[in-house]
């Protein structure tokens, strides 16, 4: 088994894609983006997520080059996950992470694969000050994800469908 990182790469799931997911059609969803996306795309673990982000990119046409992205293994080009930014950067130039993995791909590194990915994306954007990570305190494997990365505990916060969640932060471009 090899000890290297596993790498990734995002694709925009743009609405017609977010569309094709709700509506159950990966075909469609896969020939939009040119890459395999797996049934997990239309599971009940990520679904509620693409109608959410469709609602976002409606009210918001500009938060569609931050928020959530395919996540591709490099050079497999397998699909292992999703991650992106819940929105653009605020007025302070924060932006929040999030990523999931396919169930058929965690514990092999492709979490905190997508956590360098999106730090590195964050990093080449100027307008990003600061990158936040809210983690539920029961969710052990995501803490231990962004160990190792620079981020402090903040504070916390009550999230309506989460509940309590920590808060971790960290300068886009460490000194």
């Amino acid at each position: 088994m090899s000890t290297e990182q596993p790498a990734v790469r995002f694709v925009r799931l743009p609405p017609p894609v977010l569309e094709a997911l709700l509506a159950g059609d990966l075909a469609a969803a896969r020939t939009a983006t040119g890459i395999p996306l797996s049934k997990w795309f239309l599971s009940d673990e990520v679904t509620w997520l693409w109608r959410m982000r469709l609602d976002q990119i409606a009210g918001d046409p500009a938060s569609a080059d931050w928020i959530v992205r395919a996540a591709v293994s490099v050079p497999d080009g397998v699909v292992v996950g999703a991650g992106g930014f819940h929105g653009p950067p605020d007025s302070a130039g924060m932006v929040e992470m999030g990523y999931s993995t396919d169930p058929a791909y965690r514990r092999r590194g492709y979490a905190k694969a997508m956590v360098t990915e999106l730090l590195r994306w964050a990093a080449g954007e100027e307008s990003v000050v600061t990158v936040r990570a809210s983690i539920s305190p029961q969710n052990v494997a995501s803490l231990a994800t962004i160990a190792g990365f620079g981020f402090e505990h903040v504070g916390e916060q009550w999230d309506e469908e989460d509940g309590t969640e920590f808060l971790y932060e960290r300068p886009a471009r460490p000194a």
